[in-house]
C-alpha cells in the first residue's frame, strides 16, 4: 500500500512546482489555480438528521483540541487512509429506510451497518479518538454524479482538504473527486456548519446510499 503521507506529498509538490515553473516564465496572468481548500461561505442550517444525531450523542458534538504529542506526521496521515480503508470494510451497506424505517437518521453504526453518513462518523470517531483534534476532520454533504445527497468526511491537512469516503478506499484531495461540494462543518464550533455553493439553493435534505453501491451489496 502506497503511503498516504507520501500521496498527500506529492499532490502538494505538484502544486507548488506548476507555481513555481509558472513564475520562472515570466507567462501572464493565469486563472487562480485550485484552492487545496474548500471555499466557505456563511453559517447553514445544519441537516435536520445531524441536529438529531447531536441531541442523541452530545459528545460527538463538542470541540476537542488535539493532544499535546499530536503533529501532523507521515504516521499520522497514514491513519487516514488506514481508518478509511479499514471502515469502508468493516460496515455493512444499508439504508436508513431499511435500517430505521425513516429517511434520514444519522448514528455510529455500532451494529455493523449504515449508509454514507454513518461511515463517515465512526470514521471521524476513531481518528478523534486517536487525538486528531475535531477542527481538521469535518462531515460534508456533496452531490454525487447523478445528483444524489451523500456524506463523506474531510480531513482538513496542511496539505489542504483530504476526502474520506465510503465509495473509494483511496484518499484524493477535494478537488479530484467527482462532486459537488454543498456544506461543510465549521472548524471551530462542529455544531455549526458553513455554505460551500452559495449560489445553490438546493442543498440536499437527506443522504442516501449510493444506488451503485447499493445495487452491488444487495443482488437480486
Amino acid at each position: 500500500m502506497r503511503s498516504a503521507y507520501i500521496v498527500l506529498a506529492a499532490f502538494a509538490v505538484s502544486v507548488a512546482t506548476t507555481a513555481a515553473n509558472a513564475g520562472e516564465a515570466n507567462l501572464a496572468p493565469q486563472p487562480v489555480m485550485q484552492n487545496l481548500f474548500l471555499a466557505e461561505s456563511g453559517p447553514v442550517d445544519p441537516p435536520p438528521a445531524f441536529k438529531r444525531f447531536c441531541i442523541e450523542s452530545p459528545d460527538e458534538c463538542i470541540p476537542r483540541q488535539q493532544g499535546k504529542d499530536f503533529a501532523e506526521s507521515a504516521k499520522r496521515l497514514e491513519q487516514l487512509d488506514e481508518v478509511n480503508r479499514r471502515i469502508n470494510r468493516a460496515i455493512a451497506p444499508e439504508t436508513d429506510i431499511e435500517h430505521y424505517g425513516i429517511e434520514d437518521y444519522w448514528t455510529l453504526p455500532k451494529d455493523g451497518k449504515g449508509d454514507c453518513e454513518d461511515y463517515a462518523l465512526l470514521k471521524r470517531h476513531i481518528l478523534i479518538a486517536l487525538g486528531w483534534p475535531t477542527r481538521a476532520l469535518l462531515m460534508t454533504v456533496v452531490r454525487i454524479e447523478n445528483g444524489e445527497g451523500h456524506a463523506v468526511l474531510t480531513a482538513r491537512t496542511k496539505f489542504g482538504d483530504v476526502i474520506l469516503d465510503n465509495r473509494s478506499d483511496e484518499l484524493k484531495p477535494w478537488y479530484r473527486t467527482p462532486y459537488s461540494y454543498k456544506m461543510i462543518q465549521s472548524s471551530y464550533d462542529p455544531k455549526i456548519w458553513l455554505d460551500l455553493d452559495p449560489d445553490d439553493d438546493r442543498l440536499p435534505a437527506s443522504i442516501a446510499v449510493p444506488q451503485l453501491l447499493y445495487d452491488l451489496t444487495h443482488p437480486h
